[in-house]
């Protein structure tokens, strides 16, 4: 048998299970412009250490979350802190939608409505022209997400999502 491609194949299973929750997509978030430990994670999102941990695990086996240098916290602890990879926007995820839709009205919830910009286009196009408007728009996210983010800047997050609308008959 061919060990490389059985490791590549489970690797890429890993992945996709790593991406497949709400709340590790979460932790990815809480960790993409600032470093934090898992004490802070779990303070963040209200949950036991012990369980945060085991999510945060997941995300450094899998390359996603990645741990820097330790350091003294409170009272003398040793704590790491972990910054997000930015390796999961390149990472293909099957029926990734329900986990993301989930995952945004996670961290949405208490938000006040001033704070949540929505836009929604209802469209009919041929295959071509959905794919050029797809691809169009992919290549503009690709594009900031080449970019390093600004020492002075807001942490913000953009949700686009294309559908087919079962409403249009």
């Amino acid at each position: 048998m061919d060990r490389p491609a059985e490791d590549a194949d489970a690797d890429v299973v890993a992945k996709g299970r790593a991406l497949s929750s709400p709340l590790r997509l979460r932790i990815l978030r809480l960790c993409l412009h600032q470093s934090r430990t898992n004490k802070e994670i779990a303070e963040l999102l209200d949950l036991n250490p012990a369980s945060s941990l085991h999510h945060v695990r997941t995300l450094v086996r899998t390359g996603f979350l990645v741990a820097e240098q330790r350091r003294k916290g409170n009272r003398g602890a040793v704590e790491v802190p972990y910054i997000a990879s930015r390796k999961s926007w390149h990472t293909p995820v099957d029926n990734v939608a329900p986990v993301l839709i989930e995952t945004f009205l996670q961290e949405t919830r208490d938000l006040p409505p001033e704070d949540i910009e929505v836009w929604r286009l209802g469209v009919k196009f041929n295959a071509a022209r959905r794919d050029e408007m797809l691809g169009k728009l992919r290549a503009v996210i690709e594009e900031y997400i080449a970019l390093p983010a600004d020492d002075d800047g807001e942490a913000t997050s953009l949700m686009i999502a294309h559908h087919r609308d079962p409403t249009a008959g």
